[in-house]
């Protein structure tokens, strides 16, 4: 039986990486993708693609060379994006976007760009990574919050519109987990005058603290394998440190000024 292929965004490094490699290891047939693959010359995981989901023809480039090397693409896993931390008023509208443009718009190109193939072999499976920061509107990172909502709501309807032609999405939702996630997220700078500076400030060292020591991204790999494995999978998946998979639960069951008590009280605000 052949192997079944496999695309992951953002596939360089964290939990990119750490599914690419799990999978491997479970006999798939693995691509991985990077902006910038002169940056990896040394990378021998599994073969590493340049692709930016914000670049359509680098999506069109990147696919179309799997499809042609392996007559199928039988997986995408939309793992690919940015952070984004910063008082809402304060960050740039352009850093707003942009983060939208990886974080949401991204992984929709990719999904519209993998559906005909998918349709065509009347199979597929996509895994959309979103986050448990996805659930409820976090401050100081509303924006990022908002983007990661956006994909999970959007991927609701997308399981819909294609599950006649035997193709499954999901998401996935990781909590903290130790990557180096921090080194490329975007902060809005800690102005001397701002009236949120303390408070930013304090919130920022703690959010770094959380994925300093959030959990192995091994997990989520293994997570995803389960998925991948299974023919009925759910509309949404969670993974990560039990208190974070339980703040979703509460933010869907607590009146909603318990649970903004909550969220304020958690963050000192």
């Amino acid at each position: 039986m052949k192997k079944k292929v496999v695309l992951i965004t953002g596939g360089s490094s964290g939990i990119g990486r750490s599914i690419g490699s799990y999978l491997l290891s479970k006999g798939y047939q693995v691509y991985g993708t990077t902006r910038n693959l002169a940056k990896h010359p040394d990378f021998k995981d599994f073969e590493l693609l340049q692709l930016d989901v914000t670049d359509s023809e680098s999506i069109f480039d990147a696919i179309q060379h799997i499809i042609e090397k392996e007559q199928r693409l039988d997986v995408l896993i939309n793992n690919a994006g940015v952070g984004i931390t910063g008082p809402i008023e304060e960050t740039p509208y352009k850093e707003i976007s942009s983060a939208f443009d990886t974080n949401f718009h991204g992984p929709l190109q990719m999904a519209k760009a993998v559906l005909p193939q998918m349709r065509k072999q009347k199979s597929g499976m996509i895994v959309n990574i979103t986050s448990i920061a996805g659930y409820m509107g976090l401050p100081y990172r509303g924006i990022y919050s908002a983007t990661k909502s956006a994909l999970a709501i959007s991927t609701e309807a997308l399981r819909m519109e294609v599950k006649d032609f035997g193709i499954k999405v999901t998401t996935l939702a990781p909590g903290d987990f130790n990557t180096n996630i921090a080194a490329g997220r975007y902060h809005a700078p800690i102005l001397e005058n701002s009236p949120y500076s303390k408070l930013y400030g304090d919130t920022l060292k703690m959010i770094d603290e959380d994925v300093d020591s959030g959990g192995n991204p091994i997990l989520v790999a293994k997570k995803v394998h389960e998925i991948m494995e299974n023919n009925h999978p759910k509309v949404h998946y969670k993974v990560g440190a039990t208190l974070q998979k339980v703040s979703t639960v509460l933010k869907a069951i607590l009146p909603d000024k318990v649970f903004e008590k909550l969220l304020l009280k958690h963050y000192k605000l």
